[in-house]
């Protein structure tokens, strides 16, 4: 039976009456009421929504809505103030952080667990054992569009047939980690390549062709495992497959990354968010790992709490001095 943490950040009473349009209640029987809206990279919902999930068994009366909009869509939903939470699989940018000073938004960065990015073919191919990090570049850089069209242009013995390539959407946070780490800039690819925000697209694509090549997150791949074969990497120390063991130790390189979630300092005062962001942090490490992901090591966890509180202290303060958390100061992660 799982273990499920269930705690639950208080509120005092003098930031309750600074609230002022607070919708939260607390029912006859203690429990909280209210909304929580959220979305972002597809590759952080499996982790919000196992979290959400068991949040609603112990807080039934809040609602909480888990959206996929990629993470740069989700950024800008979150810029506007349309959500309270964002998911993210990379570092919010720069004009992102700029859309969120220009709507007085303020925000704190969460990690909440790791992931590696999957490179994968169809089980039929019997010709690719790995790829090197120069090869995957060569293949996906930009000036290979319309050049780089055949196996054997990547290595001369590999079959002479079309590469058919599969990948996430260019809004897809998972899109610009996978360039960065390969191609040496995030957002540049060539764009002859079939891209779709929903992975399961990518898994029915690569699945059902001889010659694809394909890469997305690996809790996707464990999913969907006995559909596709997956590809090791070799970073310039020897072909390494991505797994919780590699991926955690850092040896699955250059495609590994942290997860996160990022707060709304407006939102983050209300008692159903903290209750709730509390709950994440406190179940990440099992959760995250019963949908094929890699927990934090545990010290890390307590460090992104005290990072939560010290950031929820700040608004509350500023909330006790000016009435109102629009201005407070943006904390993005160490």
């Amino acid at each position: 039976m799982k273990k499920i943490y269930y705690v639950f950040a208080a509120c005092s009473a003098l930031l309750i009456s600074s609230c002022g349009g607070n919708d939260t209640e607390t029912s006859a029987e203690g429990q909280l009421e209210g909304s929580i809206q959220i979305d972002g990279s597809s590759t952080v919902y499996p982790v919000t929504e196992a979290v959400a999930e068991e949040f609603r068994a112990v807080q039934p009366k809040i609602k909480v809505t888990v959206g996929v909009s990629g993470t740069g869509g989700g950024f800008k939903k979150f810029s506007r103030g349309e959500t309270d939470i964002s998911d993210a699989s990379r570092p919010i940018k720069d004009k992102e952080i700029k859309a969120c000073e220009e709507n007085d938004i303020s925000y704190v960065e969460l990690s909440v667990a790791y992931d590696g990015l999957a490179v994968l073919v169809n089980p039929q191919n019997d010709w690719v054992d790995h790829f090197t990090v120069e090869e995957l570049k060569k293949l996906w850089e930009p000036s290979a569009q319309g050049k780089i069209l055949k196996w054997n242009q990547i290595r001369a013995e590999w079959p002479d047939e079309e590469i058919h390539l599969f990948g996430p959407g260019v809004a897809s946070g998972t899109y610009d980690y996978f360039t960065e780490a390969i191609v040496g800039e995030s957002g540049a690819s060539r764009g002859d390549f079939t891209a779709s925000e929903d992975d399961n697209v990518l898994v029915q694509g690569i699945s059902r062709d001889k010659y694809a090549l394909g890469f997305f997150g690996l809790a996707y791949y464990e999913e969907n495992k006995d559909k596709l074969t997956l590809v090791g990497v070799d970073n310039g120390n020897g072909a390494v497959s991505p797994s919780l063991s590699t991926v955690k130790d850092g040896s699955y390189a250059p495609l590994s990354r942290p997860l996160f979630i990022y707060l709304n300092s407006t939102a983050v005062v209300r008692e159903e968010v903290k209750s709730f962001i509390t709950f994440y942090i406190e179940n990440a490490p099992e959760l995250s790992t019963e949908v094929g992901y890699i927990p934090l090591p545990s010290d890390e966890y307590a460090k992104q709490m005290a990072k939560f509180e010290a950031f929820l202290n700040t608004v509350s303060k500023e909330i006790e001095e000016n009435g109102s958390s629009d201005e407070s100061v943006s904390e993005e992660g160490e």
